[in-house]
């Protein structure tokens, strides 16, 4: 995965608050078996509404979605991620996050960022207010800029190196390999190569 260090783009905001990943992602598009070509169909029920925000061409470059409380709430699905992501989205901006769906989402480098309610209301007014304003996201520093609006957030340090990094499990895992190798080359070899069931 990329790394994630700063995201500067315009916001998509979307004023909703406990957004399950059945909204972000609806069932029928689960049969896939790819982890690509999900973009299309984010929020696919919702964008029946003409007046949906994602149908707006003015916010088609979005690359921050700021939402309410408790997004990504709902059944564990790594689709719905994928899909915001594939959308095109690098940053979903919330007052809170559903715990598997925030640990998803930095597993692919979609950046997740809690921020007080009150913040996130007026970030979310900004961007209604104004297809084309800008959120400024600075994962090293820690800190939202976005207008007259300046904020830290909280991350943790093992997942904020991950994304500074770009490391997902399997890319952490490798740069043991080395260490790995030379375990395989002093273990028995009587004992069994994987650990049966």
């Amino acid at each position: 995965m990329n790394p994630v260090q700063v995201i500067d783009g315009t916001m998509m905001p979307l004023d909703r608050a406990d957004v399950d990943t059945d909204q972000i992602m609806p069932k029928q598009f689960l049969k896939r078996i790819e982890r690509t070509g999900f973009g299309e169909f984010c929020f696919h029920d919702w964008r029946a509404e003409p007046d949906f925000v994602l149908n707006d061409p003015r916010r088609s470059d979005a690359r921050v979605l700021v939402t309410g409380p408790n997004f990504g709430s709902g059944s564990s699905r790594e689709h719905a991620p994928w899909g915001l992501q594939q959308w095109g989205f690098e940053a979903i901006v919330a007052p809170s996050f559903a715990d598997i769906f925030k640990t998803n989402c930095a597993k692919i480098g979609l950046l997740t960022v809690v921020v007080p309610p009150e913040i996130c209301k007026r970030l979310i007014a900004q961007a209604q207010d104004d297809p084309r304003a800008r959120c400024r996201i600075d994962l090293a520093a820690q800190r939202v800029v976005a207008g007259d609006i300046e904020v830290g957030f909280d991350i943790d340090e093992h997942t904020k190196r991950m994304l500074l990094e770009g490391l997902d499990d399997i890319a952490l895992t490798l740069r043991h390999a080395e260490q790995i190798s030379r375990f395989e080359q002093r273990r028995p070899r009587h004992l069994p190569i994987t650990a049966s069931a």
